[in-house]
């Protein structure tokens, strides 16, 4: 079993109350997040997802963590990032990373907010919770677009087309590979429903090594194509291997927004942000 936020060789850090608002300071930890990122050659979602700088990549951005962890986000409004409740625990504190001069730089977070029915038990079991979070920047997210927020069309059909963009490793273990915005197409599986999707490859369908989400994709925006455009309908929440085995690359967990809209757009309103 693996959840998609965690870090290579440590635990994401502390499991408390699931509901927190709290400031950020810098510390050196961030640093070394961004630097295993940075090094070597970047790629991310196993199974050779492919990369892309625009269209729905434009709103991903990569969430670091003072204790080593890195996670996926979106962009939702110009000062507020979605991401996955278990990555962004109590006890540590989070990044953005800004790539729009080239060399990484850090922004910072001013509030973190988790829904309040978040249990991490349920999430690291595969069952359905709450896993979804909101980041209130400092300042406006650099170089990006906010994507706009939306739920799964219903009902949600196995077979159903979803796309998800994440920074993720694309080798297991490996915090060098990953670091790089990359996309994949991904089809609803098993009883998808409001309370939890699961994804597999289309053409493995879980069974073999294909695409997924991997260590870092955690809170990878999930996209799923309306009249208007692509909307997030979901996040990521975990994965696993071919057949349900430990890793990655076979099935891809997610939360879809349907329950939790509503909450998301009280908390960015609570901010100033209108979505």
């Amino acid at each position: 079993m693996e959840y998609a936020g965690r870090p290579a060789l440590s635990a994401l850090g502390h499991i408390g109350a699931s509901s927190y608002f709290c400031s950020m300071k810098y510390r050196a930890p961030f640093v070394a997040a961004v630097a295993l990122l940075s090094a070597g050659p970047a790629h991310a979602i196993v199974g050779g997802g492919a990369p892309q700088a625009d269209g729905v990549a434009r709103s991903v951005v990569t969430i670091v963590g003072s204790r080593g962890n890195f996670c996926t986000g979106s962009v939702i409004a110009p000062k507020v990032v979605l991401t996955a409740a278990h990555c962004v625990q109590p006890g540590a504190e989070y990044r953005i990373v800004d790539y729009s001069a080239g060399a990484p730089a850090l922004q910072n977070v001013k509030t973190v907010a988790i829904h309040p029915e978040f249990r991490m038990e349920a999430m690291l079991a595969h069952r359905a919770t709450a896993d979804v979070a909101l980041l209130q920047l400092e300042q406006p997210a650099k170089g990006k677009t906010a994507a706009t927020l939306g739920m799964p069309n219903i009902p949600i059909a196995v077979g159903g087309r979803f796309t998800i963009a994440g920074i993720g490793v694309t080798v297991r273990g490996d915090g060098k590979s990953g670091g790089t915005i990359r996309v994949a197409g991904l089809v609803a599986t098993g009883q998808p429903g409001t309370l939890q999707i699961r994804l597999v490859d289309p053409v493995g369908q879980g069974t073999r090594d294909g695409l997924g989400a991997c260590t870092g994709d955690s809170g990878a925006p999930v996209f799923e194509d309306k009249p208007g455009g692509p909307a997030i309908v979901g996040v990521v929440s975990w994965s696993t291997g071919p057949n349900g085995s430990a890793g990655c690359g076979g099935m891809t967990g997610v939360t879809p927004l349907t329950l939790y809209r509503d909450w998301l757009l009280q908390t960015a309103r609570q901010w100033g942000a209108a979505l």
